[in-house]
């Protein structure tokens, strides 16, 4: 007796999906949308990981100096203030050198003063920043920008030392002048005086206030008619 075909070869195979190949099948639109969405998840927070990155190594070196014991964080000099310690210059000769020059704009006021500036500033960032500005300004040949932390420069060579301090440095910095200075040298302090030294002249109002102090006078050296 003869078999049928489907004793022979077997039950026939199931139907598979229509447009599949070889067992493979096309994915539905909703798991082609999933996919879609989770490409862009992965992208969006790529981009706003890769922002936060940049943003970090941006601010962190401004920032950082603000953290230490002894800070002297970078707080941008007022038009009034430049102005103040370019008229307490007047009259003045020899080098300058401002401490913790920030963006350099007290460096540049001098230099267009003709005075042979120098700034120190931890802040590697803020001295290319100030370096850029005095090429711009065109005194690249009379302001120059050093990354130095202010407690390792000695000033002994310098004239005239203009500082932005902030309270908690300035009776040590007093000291460290003190020390350094010759008697010819004048010091313009800004914002903040210093604790123990009693002030040759005295200009401004509020944040623009500006110190002189001429070490002539502290230690009595100063020269009479």
């Amino acid at each position: 007796m003869a078999r049928s075909l489907d004793g022979v070869l077997g039950a026939p195979p199931e139907t598979l999906p229509e447009g599949s190949q070889s067992g493979c099948v096309r994915p539905t639109r909703l798991e082609a949308s999933g996919v879609k969405k989770s490409s862009w998840g992965f992208f969006f927070t790529g981009l706003v990981g890769g922002t936060l990155v940049a943003v970090y190594a941006v601010a962190t070196p401004f920032i950082t100096p603000a953290l230490r014991k002894i800070c002297l964080p970078f707080v941008p000099a007022t038009t009034k203030q430049v102005e103040n310690v370019v008229k307490m210059l007047r009259s003045r000769r020899g080098p300058l050198v401002d401490i913790g020059s920030g963006d350099g704009r007290i460096v540049i006021a001098a230099a267009k003063e003709g005075f042979s500036a120098v700034g120190y500033e931890l802040n590697p960032w803020l001295v290319w920043y100030s370096r850029y500005r005095a090429w711009q300004a065109g005194v690249q040949h009379l302001a120059k920008f050093y990354i130095s932390d202010l407690w390792k420069v000695t000033f002994s060579q310098y004239s005239n030392v203009v500082i932005f301090g902030v309270p908690q440095m300035m009776p040590q910095l007093e000291k460290k002048l003190g020390l350094e200075l010759r008697d010819d040298a004048r010091v313009i302090a800004c914002r903040f005086p210093f604790p123990h030294w009693i002030p040759d002249q005295v200009t401004g109002e509020g944040i623009d206030t500006v110190w002189v102090y001429d070490m002539s006078t502290f230690r009595g050296t100063e020269k009479r008619p």
